[in-house]
């Protein structure tokens, strides 16, 4: 087998960062083609040491410079790039195998598109591309050829759950034709499933980054102590499966063993389990159809004490209602909501709002923008800039 080259966007974070261990693990199978990252030089120069891409590219202009210096005086032959159009370009690159789409945020919506539209294996982590361009974004996939596999781990249960015939139809399965009654999305409900909700205006940035089952960047644990997190998951799931709102069912399971399930019609139930560690969803894409070692230890059934199940309680998670209005409402909504999340947790964690201001600012931000038909990225990216003038006057109210 010829080693595939993979293009990591997000080298620097969380995903890239345990995509970064597997292929260290499955070092005659991969190689890490080109690293994408912000403006964390000495990440990115350590990375580039150790794996040895062909190109490395910042967002950060000036950040991009100093790397370049830096490999330059460890000679280092790996090419360092800068700048947006750069990090599109390595998407899209043709020597490019496998894109790994793991920038967070808004910022990965147009790497990704752009490995979209060059027909390649998308393994996708970037909840934006969907959230904020959903139809757009499953309507590029079918039209450019491109190959779609989901990297969330709950998405990533669904598609090992689901029939090789919906595997193969990502953004076009016919659930229903298929047998498919129920998508059953599942979360650990964060570290404050069980905090009496009058303490959560006194919830810190600390408490809520400490999440209790998963190692996560700070945005997406406070995503996940909301449960917004669940929502954008939701909004994903929507597209990714081609699922009705009838289809789609959303349950709390602290121990988070038990990562999605798939309802059938006869009454069957198939659940995806493992320990809750990234780099089992990784590794299945990266090897999809075939399964390579991750790394991960195996899941010990005699050490798990029990499965829990709860159903979500809407005055505890505001942020899931929301999601899931927000999708009933129009990509218009999932885009402001999306942006003024991204405002409003950035505030909590610099400690201007309260947790519980977030999910206020998100639903404030939707109200004050106007219904609106997205047609093309531009309308997004406009609606996208929007909710976050929106969102920051709302924080300095």
């Amino acid at each position: 087998m010829q080693k595939q080259n993979i293009v990591i966007l997000g080298s620097t974070g969380s995903i890239g960062k345990s995509t970064l261990s597997v292929i260290e693990n499955n070092p005659q199978k991969y190689h890490a083609f080109a690293l994408v990252g912000g403006k964390n030089v000495e990440a990115m120069f350590e990375q580039c040491i150790k794996f040895r891409p062909h190109f490395a590219a910042l967002d950060d202009v000036n950040a991009a410079k100093i790397l370049r210096e830096k490999l330059i005086a460890h000679h280092i032959p790996t090419k360092v790039l800068a700048g947006r159009r750069a990090i599109c370009e390595l998407a899209a690159h043709p020597d490019a195998d496998q894109i790994m789409a793991s920038i967070v945020g808004a910022a990965g919506l147009l790497p990704t598109l752009s490995a979209v539209k060059a027909g390649k294996r998308v393994l996708l982590a970037n909840k934006e591309s969907l959230v904020t361009c959903g139809q757009l974004f499953i309507d590029a996939v079918k039209n450019y050829g491109s190959k779609l596999l989901p990297v969330d781990s709950e998405h990533n249960a669904i598609f090992q759950s689901l029939p090789p015939e919906a595997q193969e139809k990502i953004g076009f399965c016919p659930l229903s034709e298929l047998g498919v009654s129920k998508i059953i999305l599942t979360g650990s409900g964060g570290p404050f499933r069980y905090t009496p909700l009058e303490q959560f205006t006194n919830i810190t940035p600390e408490q809520a980054v400490a999440h209790p089952n998963w190692s996560m960047g700070k945005k997406i644990s406070v995503d996940s102590a909301t449960m917004m997190n669940k929502g954008l998951e939701y909004i994903e799931a929507r597209w990714l499966f081609n699922a009705s709102a009838e289809e789609m069912e959303v349950i709390i399971h602290p121990q988070s063993i038990i990562h999605s399930m798939v309802r059938y019609v006869d009454g069957s139930v198939i659940a995806q389990m493992g320990n809750p560690d990234m780099r089992t969803p990784i590794a299945e894409t990266m090897a999809y159809p075939h399964r390579t070692f991750a790394g991960v230890e195996p899941l010990d059934f005699f050490k798990i004490k029990e499965l829990t199940f709860i159903e979500p309680d809407f005055n505890r998670y505001p942020n899931l209602k929301l999601a899931i209005d927000a999708f009933a409402a129009g990509q218009y909504a999932t885009t402001a909501m999306n942006a003024a999340n991204e405002i409003a947790v950035q505030a909590f964690l610099d400690r201007q709002i309260s947790f519980m201001d977030i999910a206020k600012i998100n639903s404030k931000t939707i109200e004050r923008i106007s219904p609106y038909t997205i047609q093309n990225i531009d309308d997004v990216l406009e609606i996208d800039a929007q909710a976050r003038e929106i969102a920051k006057t709302l924080i300095r109210e």
